[in-house]
């Protein structure tokens, strides 16, 4: 088995795929309610290491069908470098089907709609991307300001590109002061992008970086109770109005209430289960 660099992390959904750390860390790693890779520096790992640690999987998992490139946003790699990953990935797995990889709202925007082509024609089919909030007051506050044309701009590229997208939204992550504005703007966005899944996360702080958000939010962040949360959740479901089919999920482990659907189809049972949780047992 080959060593990873820990700390090393994955989405739920890639729970049965190869992983193989294409960059250490992530190359952003600003954001205050992440920290995933704060312990590392971003590098770009080297070709040949990269490809050892397909060699030595193929040994184990010839059959695997799903491979995930790490760390957290490996699409920060130069297009020629990550085709060479590709060819070589789908050269060793003969049954392989997908690639997965993280998404920086900065890189994905960065990537040309002909790039994007081209890593979709050479096997990368699914891009896992934190909108995290739609509001550009929330997202200065939690370090990470990128503007909603951009997210839209960048998010619609990789549609065109033919690209699945995974988009995951934070309820809470406002606090109680912007929890509409980042509600409404969160959907606003949502609402004018054709995306495969979308998921909500709720806010989880460790205690140092609760310090950081409070400085970030004057001195006036205050956070989520599970009913106001759920609050979000129900308020955000109302507001969207998806231009194409999307999956929607909830059951990530921070999640209070797990939920599942299609929409638009489901969006009234999906409010419906929220209201009931939030009138009977809150």
């Amino acid at each position: 088995m080959i060593e990873y660099h820990q700390p090393l992390y994955r989405p739920p959904a890639e729970a049965n795929s190869i992983i193989i750390q294409a960059t250490l860390g992530c190359s952003f790693n600003k954001c205050t309610f992440c920290t995933m890779y704060e312990s590392k520096e971003f590098s770009i790992r080297l070709l040949e290491d990269v490809f050892k640690d397909i060699d030595k999987m193929v040994s184990f998992y010839s059959d695997a069908n799903k491979m995930f490139l790490a760390d957290g946003d490996a699409l920060a790699c130069k297009t020629e470098h990550l085709v060479k990953i590709l060819e070589y990935a789908y050269s060793k797995f003969p049954k392989l089907r997908r690639v997965s990889i993280y998404a920086s709202a900065f890189n994905l925007h960065d990537k040309s709609i002909e790039e994007l082509k081209l890593l979709k024609e050479k096997g990368l089919t699914l891009i896992y991307y934190g909108i995290e909030s739609g509001s550009f007051e929330v997202l200065k506050r939690i370090q990470k300001p990128i503007s909603s044309s951009k997210m839209i701009e960048g998010l619609n590229k990789a549609f065109e590109a033919g690209m699945k997208t995974s988009v995951t939204v934070i309820l809470g992550v406002a606090g109680k002061k912007y929890s509409n504005l980042h509600i409404e703007e969160s959907a606003k966005i949502l609402n004018q992008i054709k995306i495969t899944y979308l998921s909500t996360l709720q806010l989880m702080l460790e205690s140092h970086t609760k310090e950081k958000f409070v400085k970030n939010f004057d001195g006036e962040f205050e956070l989520l109770n599970t009913k106001e949360m759920l609050e979000e959740q129900k308020y955000f479901l109302e507001l969207l109005k998806p231009i194409n089919k999307v999956i929607f999920r909830s059951n990530h482990v921070s999640n209070s209430l797990g939920l599942a659907g299609t929409l638009p189809k489901d969006k009234d049972r999906l409010v419906d289960e929220v209201s009931y949780v939030i009138e009977n047992y809150l």
